[in-house]
């Protein structure tokens, strides 16, 4: 379990480098009530405090459908599948989130996500700060889809909540940074993580479909575990 949690931690802060490039703007953006400096770094632990309390919402969701995959003896078959999944993904540099935006009803709830989150972002409030956050955890991402399908695995509810969590904590330091400093991943990181997705997509893929099979992984490969959670989406 624990180590479970540990690579879901470190999902979200190798991953986070892709949210400062995406989502740093919205952090950037953050319509701050005050100006003092506790205020100031009161705000963003509010975004991210609600970032983090979607990704543990989603988490009870896919922790459900986990679970309830595992009392019907499927839980081997879900992980080798989407293990399957994955390693298609990495092979031919499969857009999830483009290919969610191709259809009609995806399409809308996140219309619905950004208008929201649009009026939110002009009011100047502690609480329009968190709503962001919550809102925020909504938007397309194929890192937090990549998280859940570890919450799945997780085949429990609190083993889904747990893994979400663990992984939103991740992303929290370095959007932190982005929110003091205003600064963004430079598009020459940006690109380099871009090519280096589809490897670790394959040895995520990998670990899934070993898991699936029952097949221990050796202790020397526990740091193949961690490392195995640096994902990052297009």
């Amino acid at each position: 379990m624990m180590i479970d949690l540990a690579t879901a931690f470190t999902v979200g802060l190798f991953g986070s480098l892709h949210c400062v490039g995406m989502c740093g703007p919205i952090a950037a953006a953050l319509p701050y009530p005050s100006k003092k400096k506790t205020d100031f770094l009161g705000s963003i632990l509010l975004y991210n405090g609600g970032r983090v309390l979607t990704y543990g919402f989603l988490g009870l969701l896919f922790g459900i459908l986990g679970a309830t995959f595992h009392l019907a003896g499927f839980q081997q078959a879900i992980s080798i599948g989407l293990g399957v999944v994955f390693l298609i993904a990495a092979l031919f540099s499969f857009n999830i989130e483009t290919t969610l935006m191709k259809w009609k009803w995806t399409n809308q709830i996140f219309f619905f996500v950004k208008s929201r989150l649009s009026i939110y972002l002009q009011k100047k409030s502690f609480q329009s700060l968190f709503f962001i956050g919550l809102t925020n955890g909504l938007l397309p991402c194929g890192l937090v889809y990549l998280a859940l399908a570890g919450a799945i695995s997780s085949g429990s509810i609190l083993g889904g909540v747990a893994w979400m969590i663990s992984f939103g904590l991740g992303t929290i330091p370095l959007m932190i940074v982005a929110g003091l400093s205003g600064s963004f991943v430079s598009l020459k990181w940006r690109n380099f993580f871009k090519k280096i997705y589809p490897g670790l997509l394959a040895v995520f893929a990998v670990l899934f479909i070993l898991r699936g099979l029952q097949i221990e992984i050796p202790n020397d490969w526990y740091m193949v575990q961690l490392l195995s959670g640096q994902i990052f989406c297009h």
